[in-house]
């Protein structure tokens, strides 16, 4: 996900190259496992896939571990191709591809939110009978329901956080504002990587419901769609991977405030700080990032975490250089914080990444003497 390399007065940020470069969003290594859960059930190689994708196997086998966001959106389009299933072989039955946007094509003529609900629900009866899709609407607020209809015996986790990513990304699209959800309740235990829903859904997710329920404003149903054909072929391109990257592209205050706390390093601006950059009081900034299903908090942490993962990926720069430069008071509070992030300390995780880079290297050199 590219964040902009400019500074609250419009000037292109300058200082050290390492804190000039631009972030990339990481995903938890949870998403990339429930991908693949089709094809490990079906006995079928992943190496090939990841390894076109640039993300090391051995990094399966780790939960705390981390992928580029692009990596991962690389690797769902190959999936989709490979299997010729934009389910992922999750399901009884294969959605080929072209099914996304034969969707989208059926409820770009929508007069309005609810009906493209309505529409998409049909449209997904006909294609996905595992689960059911479903509109309730009580006073001031709606709920998007989804439902199975046949226990699915593989990868439930991410065929729920899958499909309501991509309807999500869809009806935010179509109306071209943020679909905020107020809460989202999750029919499965809470996951090892229940922290991204976050930056996902919302930060108020609950789980263990009976069905997954999405509850957000009922006025928005009233909402018109705004896209025509010509949006729609330049939306296409790279979708649905490029729908489903996770981190909600639609909330325009969480990336203000994330590319104000990058320009501020490496000082560790305050909520107030960047309040004020933002020509905001810091009581407005923090009501915004709750209607965006965030906290300042939240974006700081997961700012952090990218940056520092993707510095011991690529430099051999010292913890405590590292810590400076990411504002931290010193080594010990980054050290407790890369823990908590990744469960792992940070030299440990850089010697993994290192190795794995190292096998793909090996494995690289080997197939092309073979060739």
């Amino acid at each position: 996900m590219p964040y902009p390399e400019k500074t609250a007065n419009g000037r292109r940020a300058t200082g050290s190259a390492s804190v000039a470069a631009p972030a990339r969003a990481t995903v938890a290594i949870a998403f990339v496992q429930g991908m693949l859960a089709g094809l490990v059930h079906a006995g079928r190689a992943t190496a090939p896939l990841l390894e076109r994708a640039h993300i090391a196997s051995q990094m399966l086998s780790d939960p705390q571990a981390r992928v580029p966001i692009e990596r991962y959106a690389e690797l769902y389009n190959l999936v989709n191709r490979e299997l010729d299933d934009e389910g992922f072989a999750l399901f009884s039955q294969p959605i080929r591809i072209g099914t996304f946007e034969f969707l989208c094509r059926s409820v770009i003529t929508a007069p309005t939110l609810a009906a493209a609900i309505d529409r998409s629900a049909r449209f997904l009866r006909l294609v996905l009978p595992d689960l059911a899709v479903r509109l309730d609407c009580r006073d001031d607020q709606a709920c998007l329901r989804i439902g199975e209809t046949r226990p699915l015996a593989i990868g439930r986790v991410f065929a729920f956080e899958w499909l309501l990513r991509l309807l999500h990304g869809l009806f935010s699209w179509l109306v071209g504002r943020s679909i905020v959800f107020d809460s989202v309740a999750f029919p499965y235990p809470r996951p090892r990587h229940a922290a991204d829903y976050a930056l996902i859904y919302t930060a108020h997710s609950s789980f263990g419901a009976a069905e997954l329920t999405a509850v957000f404003a009922s006025n928005l149903l009233d909402l018109p769609v705004r896209r025509d054909e010509a949006a729609l072929q330049a939306f296409l391109d790279g979708a649905p991977g490029k729908l489903t990257t996770l981190y909600r592209r639609d909330r325009e205050m969480v990336l203000r405030v994330r590319n104000s706390l990058r320009e501020a390093l490496p000082q560790s601006a305050s909520l107030a700080a960047v309040a004020r950059s933002l020509h905001l009081s810091p009581r407005t900034l923090h009501r915004r990032l709750l209607e965006e299903g965030s906290s300042f908090q939240a974006i700081k942490d997961a700012l952090r975490r990218d940056l520092a993962i993707d510095r011991l990926a690529k430099s051999r720069q010292g913890l405590a250089q590292l810590a400076a430069e990411l504002g931290f008071a010193d080594t010990a509070a980054f050290y407790r914080a890369f823990v908590r992030w990744t469960g792992v300390a940070p030299a440990h995780y850089r010697r993994r990444l290192l190795a794995a880079g190292e096998t793909a290297d090996r494995r690289h050199a080997v197939t092309s003497d073979a060739s």
